[in-house]
């Protein structure tokens, strides 16, 4: 009987072991940047919002507060939001690693991985942008576009690159029963 379930006993334990390295390495990262307002991957992502933010014309600065571990966003001289560490969707990129790595394909894993991160990263900014947007112009939704909204799409987005990777990677040329 329980070989029955050895297959799928492998599968979990190889994707606890690949997320608790990768979670041990970030954490190492992180511990190394402790003393910054926030560490080098929150502020470039920052910078990107920043920058998204602009060019919608909304005038946006960064104002980093080692105090609060924070880097403040300004947008039309007032203050909106704060990015700190959570906001940078590295935890997120993990989770989506550790399943992608799981059922390794050889080369195409680390292409198809590296276009997920690509595309975890640009909805995360583009998610972080959008809420400082409506933080300003409709703030009374605030609670709903950060708890619900937002997450909703990011891991719907992760979710819909999990099924694309099982799909057309994994699945593609196996024996149908």
């Amino acid at each position: 009987m329980f070989k029955d379930f050895l297959p799928v006993l492998k599968v979990i334990l190889r994707f606890i072991i690949i997320y608790l390295v990768l979670l041990f390495a970030y954490q190492f990262y992180l511990n190394y940047f402790d003393n910054l307002a926030i560490d080098p991957f929150s502020k470039w992502v920052a910078r990107q919002s920043s920058f998204c933010q602009n060019s919608l014309g909304y005038k946006t600065q960064l104002v980093d507060v080692a105090k609060y571990k924070s880097s403040y966003f300004y947008v039309n001289h007032q203050y909106l939001s704060r990015m700190v560490e959570g906001c940078n969707a590295i935890s997120i990129m993990i989770l989506f690693l550790a399943f992608i790595f799981v059922f390794h394909k050889g080369l195409k894993t680390y292409l198809f991985a590296a276009a997920g991160l690509v595309i975890i990263h640009i909805m995360n900014v583009l998610r972080i942008a959008w809420l400082n947007i409506i933080l300003l112009k409709f703030p009374q939704y605030d609670h709903i576009a950060h708890d619900y909204f937002f997450p909703a799409i990011i891991y719907g987005t992760i979710v819909i690159l999990w099924l694309v990777w099982v799909k057309f990677f994994v699945l593609k040329g196996e024996k149908k029963i």
